[in-house]
């Protein structure tokens, strides 16, 4: 079960004001990434509402599939620390809907944190994961339209092989499973490489094999994901 907290302000991307499309939206989207005070190693798991495959992930100006994507990313902390404070072994969630062409912007999120971290833990990993520390993230932060708000749950996921599970409290319940080319001896996944991604370029391919994912009012079933053993953000 979650618990539940107040949701939290998002200081850098005020809801009420209207936002305007920008005018050539291949070139609009923010290619700069800043630097930011920290360190992380960690996986990361993904699942959205587009069919095999999602048409975002190779250019954030392609349209989804359907008239938005809606999408899940999991972070499991391995090592790291922001600002000084050590955010090791500790888990966050995010959850977006987007319009068909993301790079429209008007994107709206919600956040769930690991119910074991800290009140200080919690502030500097909502900092880092919605971009008000630069970073990777940073790039991200200007097509947030509406925070949804921030919710305290426990986190669970479970890596095995080229399967992979999340359960973020009673919310969200999905298994992704990595694909393995027909013919590939190797076992070896099929991967996308040189993508503008805000976790890393080269990610695993996968598809999800069970979903079932309402939060913040943002409901859909996973189909596709991806998926990456483990990586790295220095500053």
């Amino acid at each position: 079960m979650s618990r539940r907290g107040r949701a939290q302000p998002f200081s850098t991307s005020p809801v009420d004001a209207p936002r305007k499309r920008p005018e050539n939206r291949r070139n609009s989207f923010p290619r700069r990434r800043s630097v930011w005070p920290g360190t992380l190693k960690r996986s990361c798991v993904e699942t959205c509402s587009c069919d095999l495959i999602c048409p975002c992930n190779a250019t954030f100006d392609h349209g989804a599939t359907y008239d938005y994507c809606r999408v899940t990313l999991v972070f499991d902390i391995r090592e790291g620390e922001v600002e000084g404070t050590d955010i090791s072994r500790l888990k966050i969630a995010a959850i977006a809907d987007t319009p068909k062409v993301m790079t429209e912007g008007n994107w709206r999120l919600g956040v769930f944190v690991d119910e074991n971290a800290t009140d200080e833990q919690s502030d500097k990993l909502v900092k880092v994961f919605t971009g008000q520390l630069g970073g990777p993230m940073g790039a991200l932060a200007p097509l947030v339209g509406e925070m949804l708000g921030v919710e305290r749950a426990a986190i669970d996921v479970r890596d095995d092989g080229v399967r992979h599970s999340v359960r973020v409290g009673d919310a969200n319940d999905f298994e992704i499973e990595d694909i393995v080319p027909f013919g590939v001896e190797t076992g070896e996944p099929v991967r996308f490489s040189g993508m503008f991604h805000p976790v890393v370029s080269d990610l695993t391919i996968a598809e999800a094999t069970r979903s079932r994912i309402n939060a913040f009012g943002i409901e859909y079933e996973g189909k596709t994901g991806l998926s990456t053993s483990e990586f790295s953000w220095a500053a």
